[in-house]
């Protein structure tokens, strides 16, 4: 799955950009319409927390750091203990880490706008609206001819990285 983005002019265009990605096959918890604050989307999904923050980068952030620092701490407190434990302990060391990690990179991430949403930020405070679709690979051509041919004042903005499978 990749997400690809869409800036559109108005709340009409995206009703009908919505109705057309339904009518396609998709359902709302593919699509992610980002507003400007107090903006009402009526029955538009908007975009949640997760898309709207770096949350999910930084919690993956979290847990390698907070892993590498427990596998460091374990091997110090190993050395320091002038005897060889069975990995147990070691690894309990590094599974906090990571746990402490991820906890705190996730807090931190979710009080961070997303970065890669930085872009559209003038756009969406003059009352454009950002259309998220994550989408397979395979339809990305396919969907985003569809929508520029019926929605010329459609922009598209871009495709991401692959998304996890969950999506």
């Amino acid at each position: 799955m990749r997400r690809i983005y869409f800036l559109v002019p108005d709340i009409k265009t995206t009703h009908n950009i919505v109705n057309e990605l339904h009518q396609e096959g998709f359902d709302d918890r593919h699509i992610h319409i980002l507003a400007k604050r107090d903006t009402p989307l009526e029955d538009l999904p908007e975009a949640t927390i997760l898309e709207k923050t770096d949350f999910i980068p930084a919690v993956e952030r979290g847990i390698v750091l907070g892993g590498t620092s427990g596998l460091l701490a374990g091997l110090i407190g190993l050395s320091y203990a002038g005897f060889v434990i069975a990995g147990g302990p070691l690894l309990g060391v590094i599974l906090a880490g990571a746990t402490i990690g991820s906890l705190a990179g996730g807090l931190t991430g979710m009080s961070t706008g997303n970065s890669k949403l930085k872009q559209f930020e003038e756009a969406i405070e003059k009352g454009e609206l950002l259309v998220l679709l994550d989408i397979p690979t395979e339809r990305i051509t396919e969907i985003t001819q569809k929508i520029l041919k019926h929605h010329p004042n459609a922009e598209f903005d871009g495709i991401e990285p692959i998304l996890p499978p969950t999506h």
